[in-house]
């Protein structure tokens, strides 16, 4: 069966007999149908107290078009630990639209190891990500407003773009107010997906409703004739975007289809944005469960970094172990093997590929100090010797493995990591953030680049060069960097996958983000409005005449 086929066919039980597994009382459930519920704020009055449950982080090894199954093998150890007699609960982002009906599909998991209702995640869900899009653009048409009304903070650039959650390439660049009505001032403006907005990175980085609040206020919106920086509160708009978030801001309880539970809120991509679910989710999971299972976007470069150096910083969290996904199938294509052949054996390919996991491996345990563990997601095609080679090259390097089954045999199949993940936590680990924030802008960045990419060196354009003086003078220099880069490869070329030669990173831009609190640092040729491919996945996607929906993957 397909994996929408395997989720539809599964037994669910209702939403308020999940929440009962962890311990949420009735009053807290605000149901959506018979199995999706948010859970209301009001519920820290009475689980703050309690201690916190294990933090488990889930990684990967730079993603190809082949998939690693990082979502997999997170919910797979859900249920895994709970086979095992453990109180584990997910706390996952949730899907963007754009790749669902893109190249990259659904993100929730897939074969045995799902969260379901599936269908209802990857679409419209509990509509988080429209109220996210609401709010962004009800921003946007205010700004244009006070110009159209006499322009009275003398705005002279806008840097707010307009979001959408969809890949739409025709929408990076636009003219805006051009129906030659009187006062109206025409523009060049711009999309953004809607999880590159800013407003997406708030949500996910407050802690509650009133910080929300106090962080959109915060927002920078553009800047006025003496170049000043010009604010939400300049236009007493905070109020009107934190009602459109108000319900967005309440964590989503769902289920495995093994039955265990799962909050999903927050859905940031990693290459673009900082790639975390949100800290409100987080936090309840580890006073909900004994152990929480969360995953950060893309590669270890780009969302474990941005997990521990912004998102652990902010929230004064750290994991208590890490798991870095791999497959084989996916090592030999680092190493050079072509997609067409990836179910050959090639030893030969799967070492030389084997670089790219050894070296996220590094940043996390040697210099983010984390106790780590490789999950190999396993196919029917992976051979024995394949599967010798790599046990060699971790054995090599002290990592320990394990072979995850998940895909085909659900919680059973991945009980081992659950085990060693388990005995993993109990271990001592002496985690440190790459950078401090005393650090210049371009030390943080320089670090990032160096230390976990692995580059030469950093280059930067005039333009990058310019707005870093600017945010030096604004007095921000102090915040945390949110780097934009391919999740294809270290560097910044995304077809630079075995990165042999060295290599320096392009920063060809960076703006400020002062309500999500970090610089956006734009690298070589990364966009933060997608496209689609030549054959997206919608035209896959249909829905029959009983209204099931078909598909999605």
């Amino acid at each position: 069966m397909t994996d929408i086929e395997i989720a539809q066919n599964a037994n669910l039980e209702v939403i308020d007999k999940i929440a009962k597994k962890v311990c949420i009382n009735d009053e807290y459930i605000e149901q959506y149908g018979k199995y999706k519920a948010k859970v209301d704020l009001r519920i820290f009055n009475e689980i703050g107290k309690q201690a916190n449950g294990k933090l488990i982080l889930v990684t990967s090894i730079n993603p190809t078009p082949l998939g690693e199954g990082k979502t997999t093998v997170s919910i797979g150890l859900t249920d895994g630990l709970n086979k095992i007699g453990k109180k584990a609960i997910a706390a996952l982002r949730e899907p963007s639209l754009g790749p669902v009906f893109g190249i990259k599909g659904g993100a929730t998991g897939g074969g045995h190891s799902q969260v379901a209702p599936m269908e209802e995640i990857n679409l419209h869900f509990t509509g988080d990500i429209h109220a996210i899009t609401s709010a962004n653009n009800l921003l946007s048409a205010i700004i244009d407003n006070h110009i159209y009304h006499g322009n009275e903070l003398q705005f002279e650039k806008v840097t707010w773009k307009r979001c959408l959650d969809l890949n739409d390439r025709q929408l990076r660049v636009v003219d805006t107010g051009l129906s030659g009505e009187k006062n109206i001032v025409p523009r060049e403006d711009g999309f953004d997906i809607s999880v590159a907005s800013e407003i997406m990175a708030v949500l996910c980085l407050s802690e509650n409703l009133q910080d929300l609040k106090e962080k959109i206020s915060g927002i920078i919106v553009g800047y006025n004739r003496n170049k000043q920086p010009i604010k939400v509160k300049d236009l007493n708009a905070e109020g009107a975007l934190a009602v459109l978030l108000k319900d967005a801001i309440k964590p989503n309880l769902v289920q495995t289809i093994e039955n265990n539970p799962c909050l999903i809120h927050g859905g940031p991509f990693a290459n673009i944005a900082h790639g975390c679910n949100s800290i409100i989710a987080t936090k309840m999971a580890l006073k909900l469960g004994d152990y929480v299972i969360t995953e950060a976007g893309f590669g270890a470069d780009l969302g474990a970094e941005k997990f521990l150096d912004i998102k652990c910083r902010k929230a004064n969290l750290k994991p208590d172990a890490v798991v870095c996904v791999a497959t084989i199938k996916a090592l030999k294509y680092h190493g050079g093997m072509p997609k067409e052949k990836i179910q050959d054996e090639d030893v030969d390919a799967l070492v030389r590929g084997g670089k790219n996991i050894i070296k996220h491996i590094e940043n996390l345990r040697d210099k983010f100090g984390l106790n780590v563990i490789v999950a190999i997601n396993k196919y029917k095609t992976d051979t024995e010797k394949e599967i010798q080679a790599l046990t060699k090259i971790l054995n090599e390097n002290n990592v320990d493995l394990s072979l995850c089954e998940n895909w085909e045999k659900g919680g059973d199949g991945i009980t081992d990591l659950a085990q060693k993940v388990v005995e993993l936590c109990e271990k001592v680990s002496d985690f440190k953030y790459i950078y401090d924030l005393e650090d210049s802008i371009e030390a943080k960045i320089g670090k990032v680049c160096t230390e976990i990419y692995g580059a030469e060196s950093v280059e930067y354009t005039e333009k990058a060069l310019r707005n870093i003086e600017l945010i030096k003078s604004f007095g921000y220099e102090k915040l945390p960097v949110c780097i934009a880069k391919t999740q294809y490869s270290f560097s910044d070329d995304a077809k630079n996958l075995e990165c042999n030669e060295p290599f320096n990173i392009h920063v060809e831009d960076v703006a400020l983000r002062t309500g999500a609190g970090f610089i956006v640092v734009l690298t070589g040729k990364i966009m933060t409005m997608p496209g689609l491919p030549k054959v997206p996945a919608a035209e896959k996607i249909d829905v029959d005449e009983f209204g099931n929906i078909v598909g999605i993957f």
